[in-house]
């Protein structure tokens, strides 16, 4: 593991972040769940390229934001089958603790919304557009 995801990881666990991005001397972090701090790299416009990044859960719809985001590696702790794959086919390094099936949704009687939402995406792009239409019909 490269100094950074393993800085990013560290940061993470010991101040109880829910994701965390760092390159050298930048650091950002997050205590927003689900994709909320992802989305809000990106619409931050810093570009991200390089980075590593350590984050709690990471399913398919987290896994197309990485990609977006043009990290190089990721550290999680959960990590579903189809986030690692996609992670995987984006060249981003992947380093898990735990690797399931699909992320349960917080109800934890079925398959997260936003999982469930890209499940058969393969753009991130597209992935993205899915994402924010999720959300927005899970507010209402």
């Amino acid at each position: 593991m490269d100094k950074n995801t393993l800085k990013a990881k560290n940061i993470l666990i010991e101040n109880d972040y829910t994701c965390v991005l760092c390159c050298d001397n930048e650091e950002y972090h997050s205590n927003l769940r689900g994709v909320k701090p992802l989305l809000d790299f990106l619409e931050s416009d810093k570009d991200f390229s390089g980075f590593s990044a350590a984050d709690k859960t990471v399913g398919a719809g987290a896994a197309h934001l990485y990609v977006l985001l043009n990290v190089k590696a990721v550290w999680v702790n959960i990590i579903s089958t189809a986030g690692k794959k996609i992670l995987s086919e984006n060249n981003i390094t992947v380093f898990c603790e735990t690797e399931v099936p699909y992320i349960i949704n917080r109800k934890g009687d079925g398959m997260c919304p936003i999982e469930t939402a890209v499940k058969d995406i393969t753009s991130s792009q597209k992935a993205l557009e899915a994402i924010k239409q999720t959300l927005k019909t899970l507010s209402k």
